[in-house]
């Protein structure tokens, strides 16, 4: 089967968030299966000349956008075995930032529009053409736009994948005169969204099938509170949504060989463990201790990963409680400086590191006990999978992928993978913490929950097997 995946960004190339890592990973592994997957996304400016010396010149096409016939290179690079075609145009791409700029509309159609007639101009023709989040959604309606003057898309299918539905890609109603798209798909039942045109929508009208990144998601965006604007198109086009949970890419997240760690482990030598744990205490200047519980985070510090119950019972929590707590993360600047307050009020139990560190975050999944990830909302959530691949506990609320990836511990069967708590109560979530610190001490039952959570498999083959189920479907194949 030919697939042309679409995307914004990819690992290794250019990263903003979690797509990236998707983009890098179940491809990947959908070539290992055996499929013939390619990957587009645009030449930015940023990836690194590491990268674009070793990608060679296809050719180059036009792409009408507006009154303007603009210029479209085209770069190729294999990259384990997947090859990545970047689109090259200057005056889009080659930019101070990926996203967050004025014409990012245009830039962005002009992406889509140029994917689109992709296949044709390199000779090859997708069965599927996989796209996702808003950057990337108006494909979908311009593979059934084109097929209706030319036989070529008449054959091709379309997948569309939410990551993020709080990012939506809305933009003037005027955006449509770069499209060249007819004014038809000026209403209700296609682009229009309060007098402005929403690519999202756009990507969940004209889709074949509809995906987002985990079964209960899926299901929590056909209502209000979690729908941002577009549960009742959702609720529409329900009957070809389906959830799959995102995979981790397992060569990179393996405590056996991350160079990160001061000290590699598995399940045959998890005393070792704690080497990172004392590793972290001497870093973040906490008092080294191997008998406390350590507590840990590693998020964008924004609302919809429940910073304000958190904070809400921090005070609670360290004056009371004999724990340690490090977070990494930036973000918005009252939680940096309610972090800020906490550390200085609590110098030996909290550590606030306000930027983010790759090298870090390993270490700290590496060395925690426990991972706080007390989120709003999650569509899937990453962090709680690379804790578990550690052994580090997740307390998590249910919520999205977290609510499909955590089983909650059972006290009474050991039966558990973490923590969760189903509201969004901050007293709720401090008496879950309190159940984890309990449950700290009881030596049997806590390892008995970490080998589960490390025993768990969260790689991508069972997510990429789920997504050829429904490329299959789509092209008449049944298995």
């Amino acid at each position: 089967m030919n697939i042309l995946y679409c995307t914004s960004e990819a690992v290794p190339f250019i990263k903003t968030g979690g797509l990236a890592d998707v983009a890098g990973s179940l491809p990947i592994e959908l070539k290992n299966i055996g499929e013939d997957i390619r990957v587009v996304l645009p030449l930015y400016g940023q990836i690194s000349q590491e990268y674009r010396e070793k990608m060679t010149y296809v050719g180059y096409y036009y792409v009408d956008i507006g009154l303007r016939h603009d210029y479209c290179g085209i770069m190729k690079l294999v990259h384990e075995g997947v090859t990545f075609y970047f689109l090259d145009n200057e005056m889009y791409f080659n930019r101070y930032n990926i996203y967050g700029e004025r014409d990012d509309g245009e830039r962005f159609l002009f992406f889509s529009k140029a994917v689109t007639l992709l296949p044709k101009v390199i000779d090859f023709k997708p069965d599927i053409i996989h796209t996702n989040d808003w950057h990337t959604a108006m494909v979908n309606v311009y593979i059934k736009d084109f097929a209706r003057g030319d036989d070529y898309y008449n054959s091709i299918k379309s997948i569309f994948t939410i990551h993020n539905l709080k990012y939506q890609g809305v933009f003037p109603s005027g955006i449509l005169g770069f499209s060249g798209l007819s004014a038809e798909y000026f209403n209700e039942e296609a682009l229009k969204y309060y007098d402005c045109v929403n690519f999202m929508k756009g990507g969940i009208v004209y889709c074949d099938i509809l995906t987002t990144v985990s079964k209960t998601y899926s299901q929590e965006i056909q209502h209000g509170y979690f729908g941002e604007g577009l549960d009742g198109i959702i609720r529409k086009y329900s009957y070809k949504l389906y959830g799959i949970i995102n995979g981790l890419d397992y060569k990179v997240w393996n405590p056996k060989s991350d160079p990160y760690l001061k000290a590699n482990f598995g399940l045959d030598n998890l005393e070792d463990k704690v080497k990172n744990k004392l590793e972290l205490q001497r870093i973040y200047n906490l008092p080294e201790n191997a008998d406390i519980p350590l507590f840990i985070m590693v998020t964008r510090l924004v609302d919809m990963k429940g910073l304000d119950i958190l904070l809400h019972i921090m005070d609670e929590l360290l004056y009371f409680e004999d724990i340690q707590v490090i977070v990494l993360g930036t973000g918005s600047e009252n939680y940096e400086n309610s972090l800020r307050f906490f550390q200085s009020k609590y110098p030996s139990k909290l550590a606030a590191r306000l930027y983010y560190s790759n090298d870090e975050s390993h270490l700290l999944y590496g060395g925690g006990d426990f991972l706080l990830m007390p989120s709003l909302a999650e569509p899937c959530g990453i962090s709680q999978l690379m804790a578990m691949r550690y052994g580090t506990l997740p307390i998590v609320r249910e919520t999205g992928g977290l609510k499909d990836t955590v089983k909650p511990y059972n006290k009474f069967t050991g039966e558990g993978t973490g923590f969760s708590f189903a509201n969004i109560n901050a007293h709720e979530l401090l008496f879950t913490i309190k159940q984890a610190i309990e449950t700290y001490y009881d030596k049997e039952a806590l390892k008995g929950l970490v080998v589960s959570a490390m025993k768990e498999k969260n790689d991508w083959e069972q997510s990429a097997k789920e997504y050829l189920k429904l490329y299959k479907r789509l092209v008449g194949i049944y298995e």
